[in-house]
């Protein structure tokens, strides 16, 4: 990644701001109740101060933190230790800081099916926490993912397209997506950081061009992209990849799974959190670029061994034929009230 300041990683960075943030995130983001048993997971690419410091804002709450910590994964989603299988099962709230992340793993599904809530913060560092939590500006951020899963499920086509070359089409899915909708009363559910909503568009009808030119993750080999790829989509399958030498990469890790939903489409989201003006290297907050569009391909719905994360910069959306984004600025007069609440500048 690359560092703004420079400073980063020196433990007195943020140090007293951290502790707000810290405890924000399990008051506002993940509210802890007294007794609660929360597992605080990562591994060795993760970082440990934030760990620390959430283990500290759980403790001060009233739940009962445990840390669990452990040597990077090659891949996201891959079986975790031994210990960390077990210990999932008897958490009450998992957030897992982890790079090489747990969620779609065995793991996350063990963790859900014994009612926990799996908390995705996936290689949050400290000036992630502090900027993307402790300096946002929460509820109004949250009505913001409601109107826009709302607003897109209403229609029948989503159309985006970006200075980069993006020019797609989704047919949207009635059926809905658990995801983005009031969790579960009882039961184990996945929670994601604020900034970003989505709809169910049907994954076999994606038609056009996708560009990422933000960020793309994995493979390992990439992230921050110096040069656009460049996606042919047809019937939600990636036909056709283009692009420099990093989208020969992406190809060919792609390919070396060799399994035929690798390249189907899986998700569509949007991006809005105040606390992300740029691409980072991060997928956890490049996916919440303010005005971006992130796209998920490889779907695990339907047995793909692999998922990846890219991000298209800038995007104008339309819902049928109401435009609801302009280059990366949320125009419907709804959406647009709420970035004021949320202290966006140039509204």
């Amino acid at each position: 990644m690359v560092f703004k300041l420079g400073s980063e990683p020196l433990s007195e960075f943020y140090n007293i701001e951290l502790t707000r943030a810290a405890l924000k995130l399990v008051t506002e983001v993940r509210p802890i109740q007294p007794g609660q048993q929360v597992l605080i997971s990562g591994d060795t690419a993760s970082d440990l101060r934030v760990m620390q410091a959430v283990a500290g804002a759980v403790y001060a709450v009233g739940g009962v933190p445990t840390l669990v910590w452990y040597p990077t994964a090659p891949e996201p989603m891959l079986p975790p230790p031994a210990p960390l299988q077990q210990a999932v099962t008897a958490a009450q709230v998992w957030i897992d800081f982890a790079i090489g992340y747990q969620l779609y793993s065995p793991a996350y599904q063990a963790a859900i099916d014994a009612g926990c809530i799996y908390v995705c913060l996936t290689g949050m560092d400290v000036d992630m926490l502090v900027r993307t939590v402790g300096r946002v500006n929460y509820t109004p951020m949250k009505q913001m993912a409601k109107r826009l899963y709302a607003m897109s499920q209403a229609a029948e086509k989503v159309h985006v397209t970006a200075p980069a070359g993006t020019d797609l089409w989704m047919t949207v899915d009635k059926a809905g997506d658990a995801f983005w909708e009031e969790p579960p009363a009882v039961g184990g559910y996945p929670q994601m950081l604020g900034g970003q909503s989505g709809f169910m568009a049907i994954r076999e009808q994606y038609e056009g061009v996708l560009v990422f030119d933000g960020c793309l993750w994995p493979p390992a080999d990439l992230g921050l992209l110096r040069t656009p790829v460049r996606l042919t989509l047809k019937n939600g399958v990636i036909q056709k990849i283009e692009g420099g030498a990093e989208a020969v990469t992406f190809e060919r890790w792609l390919d070396s799974f060799h399994h035929p939903h690798a390249r189907l489409m899986d998700h569509a989201c949007y991006g809005f959190n105040p606390g992300v003006p740029r691409p980072t290297g991060r997928i956890l907050e490049d996916e919440r670029v303010f005005g971006c569009m992130q796209f998920g391909l490889g779907a695990t719905a339907y047995g793909s061994p692999v998922h990846t994360d890219g991000v298209c910069l800038n995007a104008s959306v339309w819902l049928d034929d109401v435009q609801i984004e302009e280059n990366g600025r949320y125009i419907h007069p709804d959406l647009a009230a709420l970035c004021r609440e949320m202290g966006v500048a140039g509204y």
